[in-house]
């Protein structure tokens, strides 16, 4: 049995000729084949490329993979969701439908005999960035969401989340791909500070940066950044010893 993550596939989104459906049925198939021995699934932010919920209203599509999804739920395999910068929008719906815990801002698990800190990435380390910050804090507000929700007919505020994704796109011109800067990341910045305070922690794992990686912060700990699956797509694995490897799918 093993835990699995996955994080940036950004369902919906038109990229370099591979379409929305054929990735979503490349998730799906990934999906089915982790499920015979998948003890827990996390889905670690920007699964959607935008995702917005009205009270009565969800964004068209992706029924192939929220299928899947309510389907491990039903059969008792726990399925954890971790909103990113994109799909930060959610409300009640993946936990009331398809059944998933929800997650808005990070976790720790304890997981075969390893200490876990999950979130997406976004935000992490930047809170010198007092620019960034406001802008975080503005998106992330409920009072703005209510307002955009009685305020915008749910076409128009499609059309305007799929313009701001596609224009606020890290690498949105040489690809999606980053460069890892070790030390100078803000997520490594964070795990320094973290880990001091939290020294038992074997595991931070985080999406948003596009590049797979498994960087090592001490001889106990590691950051692990998962990747992306618009060009190369890759998942962590977290096997029965606790051993955390990523592997291409």
């Amino acid at each position: 049995m093993a835990y699995y993550f996955a994080s940036d596939v950004h369902l919906g989104l038109s990229y370099r000729g591979d379409e929305p459906r054929e990735r979503e049925t490349r998730f799906v198939a990934w999906l089915e084949a982790i499920r015979p021995d998948c003890e827990g699934l996390f889905l670690v932010g920007d699964i959607f490329d935008f995702w917005f919920e009205y009270r009565r209203v969800i964004p068209k599509g992706f029924v192939r993979v929220l299928g899947t999804l309510a389907s491990f739920c039903d059969s008792g395999i726990p399925v954890h969701f971790f909103v990113g910068n994109h799909d930060l929008w959610v409300s009640d719906y993946f936990a009331r439908e398809i059944g998933m815990t929800v997650h808005t801002t990070p976790a720790t698990f304890e997981l075969c005999g390893r200490t876990l800190f999950v979130a997406h990435g976004d935000g992490l380390g930047k809170s010198g960035d007092w620019k960034y910050a406001l802008l975080r804090r503005i998106f992330h507000s409920r009072c703005l969401r209510r307002i955009v929700s009685a305020v915008l007919h749910p076409n128009v505020m499609m059309r305007f989340g799929h313009w701001w994704s596609s224009h606020n796109r890290h690498g949105r011109i040489t690809g999606v791909a980053h460069t890892f800067r070790g030390e100078e990341e803000p997520i490594v910045r964070f795990a320094r500070v973290y880990l001091a305070e939290h020294p038992d922690t074997d595991y931070l794992v985080c999406g948003h940066l596009h590049t797979p990686i498994v960087y090592r912060m001490n001889v106990r700990s590691s950051v692990v950044v998962l990747g992306e699956w618009m060009e190369h797509p890759m998942y962590g694995r977290l096997d029965a010893d606790g051993e955390m490897e990523l592997r291409p799918f």
